[in-house]
């Protein structure tokens, strides 16, 4: 951790230099990127000069608790206490501020969410999920904007997609990609037997056109009349716009404008974000933390958080972590299960960094 928080330092101050070159301050791209890469160094730069600072501290007091003196010693003494506690806090900050930062962590997100094993019990859960994550975004600040969907005959959804826009959205919810179980008693079960039943949630980032290549080729556009609720405009024009990308089969679907042509624009980012989802899933299989608990096929088994209702509980497969506070949940308090996936991703990615050091030792 020592030599790469010294690279740290050493390019921080690098681009300290380069930043007074006049020739840089005339180059806007050359100068936006070295600001943003030594705004990513910045926290980690800060700590570790504090950190040094008091390591020099504390040879100093240690100098004068060996010389003996009787006024100073026992003061140094709680200096050095003060000090070592201060520098243990602060290497565990710097741990974790050296981990690799997630590009698509302050991009948007679409959301696709889809009833799975269960029948109408599934779609009402897949529509429970929907409103838990609106009152999430709420309380975080963040606007949610539906793009599309399929109600449920007994309610809920089948399928539902949405973005969410705000900051840093994916660094939030990217964990919550996988099979969500439900156990309880469906308004439709007169025997008042409990059911379980699964919807899957995808989370993608937002992807811009510089991060994905779509050949307009390999794109079949169809446009259709709106159905559902939607005033005058409802089946009167071909407003609808359907979107298939050939090589993947992958398609998107968008209702929600009036106007054809905001429609296409939604089904765009939509395909563009699948579409790099997609190949993303198939190249890097280094974001296994993540990418392995992406959607299986809805199975039972393939659970990664299971809702009890009779126990109130909510229980995050993939880490071991319950809490007894589903009715908060479901009103969008979300927090307390995110914070722990995100630690524990973090904890991995530390454990990781520590094996590869000692490797390379």
């Amino acid at each position: 951790m020592r030599k790469r928080l010294e690279a740290v330092k050493k390019r921080y101050e690098e681009i300290d230099c380069e930043l007074e070159d006049p020739l840089i301050a005339s180059d806007v791209a050359k100068l936006t990127s070295l600001s943003k890469e030594q705004a990513s160094l910045r926290n980690a730069y800060e700590k570790f000069s504090h950190y040094l600072q008091m390591e020099n501290d504390l040879h100093e007091a240690e100098e004068i608790i060996l010389s003996g003196d009787d006024e100073l010693a026992p003061l140094m003494k709680e200096e050095r206490k003060r000090l070592e506690e201060e520098m243990t806090r602060l290497e565990s900050e710097l741990r974790t501020d050296l981990l690799p930062v997630d590009p698509n962590d302050s991009k948007n997100i679409i959301v696709e969410i889809r009833g799975a094993v269960g029948g109408d019990e599934a779609n009402i859960f897949a529509g429970d999920l929907m409103r838990m994550y609106q009152h999430y975004c709420e309380k975080q600040g963040w606007k949610l904007q539906y793009l599309d969907g399929e109600e449920g005959t007994a309610g809920g959804y089948s399928y539902v997609s949405f973005m969410v826009k705000g900051e840093n959205v994916y660094s939030k919810l990217k964990f919550e990609s996988g099979a969500h179980r439900v156990q309880r008693v469906p308004k439709t079960e007169a025997s008042g037997r409990i059911h379980t039943s699964t919807a899957t949630v995808l989370v993608m980032p937002e992807a811009e056109e510089v991060d994905v290549k779509i050949n307009p080729a390999d794109l079949k556009i169809d446009t259709y009349r709106s159905q559902g609720a939607g005033g005058q405009n409802v089946n009167k024009t071909e407003s609808a716009v359907r979107i298939t990308h050939i090589p993947t089969g992958l398609v998107v679907s968008c209702q929600t404008e009036k106007a054809q042509l905001q429609n296409k624009e939604i089904c765009m980012r939509m395909i563009r974000a699948k579409v790099h989802d997609y190949y993303q899933s198939q190249m890097d299989d280094a974001r296994a933390t993540e990418r392995k608990l992406k959607v299986g096929t809805g199975e039972r088994s393939e659970k990664i958080r299971t809702y009890n209702y009779p126990q109130n509980r909510v229980t995050d497969h993939r880490i071991g972590f319950t809490i007894n506070q589903l009715d908060r949940v479901m009103e969008g308090e979300l927090e307390p299960v995110i914070e722990a996936l995100i630690h524990y991703d973090q904890e991995q990615k530390i454990l990781e960094a520590e094996a590869k050091d000692g490797d390379h030792r």
